[in-house]
């Protein structure tokens, strides 16, 4: 995780994304890099339940100039140095300056680690979801979500929703810079919510293959959802990080009938790794 993308831009969970990326930044000895993000022109309708209403309007220079200026306050006030030549070290930069619309972030992501965005919501205040669908959709990278309060710490106790899935499977790669320095990591899963996959005990032993303190846990559904179990354990268990993989149901499966990162991305308040 030597390489941070964190698009910027006017909500109010930014100072906790910001505050996040800081902290994995810490970790990893990383390079964090700004931009501005900004919905494309006209009328932006998203179709995911939990993001945001219908939102028009156009994005002015000044409001990039915003972003940039929010950024270099939040790097500044932190002792955090400016990017300079050399081995990649704690560090930040802004090199465009000029907005990115929220497709292409995907594209620019894929040139680094991790990118780091807001738990969108329903309200005008809240981060949006057209950057986090490009992000986990276009990118090929982890997409760290971050709930609205910023963790002090972040992954020493670690939650792996595993349900079998290729999706799983591909994000539990990409979380093993995280996996590998947790204290505790739980395989959790639920029955009858695993794919024609291996199991969560497989998964776990890989994972101890590769050095993880991993445990295997499985639970019963009872009444409750997927997503409702996972977030509960996470909880229950004091976990600082959920490693889950993103729309293992169709999108449109899941504005259906529901489905767990659907109610992951409504309810979470721990950070969440995701990637599809």
């Amino acid at each position: 995780m030597k390489s941070i993308l964190i698009p910027t831009e006017d909500h109010d969970t930014m100072q906790a994304v910001l505050a996040t990326a800081l902290v994995v930044a810490r970790t990893f000895d990383s390079y964090m890099e700004g931009f501005a993000i900004r919905p494309a022109v006209g009328t932006y309708v998203t179709v995911e339940p939990v993001s945001s209403l219908a939102i028009s309007g156009a994005f002015d220079e000044d409001t990039a100039r915003e972003a940039q200026a929010l950024f270099e306050k939040f790097m500044q006030g932190n002792g955090v140095p400016r990017m300079g030549e050399g081995p990649t070290v704690l560090s930040w930069g802004w090199p465009r300056s000029e907005a990115t619309d929220d497709a292409a972030l995907g594209s620019y992501g894929r040139v680094f680690d991790l990118i780091v965005l807001g738990r969108p919501g329903r309200d005008v205040e809240n981060a949006r979801m057209p950057p986090l669908e490009s992000a986990l959709f276009e990118s090929g990278k982890p997409v760290l979500i971050v709930p609205k309060t910023a963790p002090t710490v972040i992954g020493r106790n670690i939650l792996v929703a595993w349900n079998g899935s290729t999706e799983q499977a591909h994000t539990n790669t990409l979380a093993m810079p995280f996996l590998k320095r947790a204290e505790r990591v739980t395989v959790l899963t639920v029955e009858g919510n695993i794919a024609d996959g291996p199991s969560g005990e497989m998964a776990t032993q890989n994972l101890r293959r590769n050095g993880v303190k991993a445990t295997a846990l499985t639970v019963k559904s009872a009444s409750r959802t997927p997503g409702e179990i996972i977030l509960d354990h996470a909880a229950s268990l004091g976990c600082d990080l959920l490693v889950k993989g993103a729309y293992t149901q169709s999108r449109l499966r899941q504005m259906i009938f529901g489905g767990a990162t659907r109610h992951i991305l409504a309810n979470a308040a721990l950070p969440v790794l995701m990637a599809h």
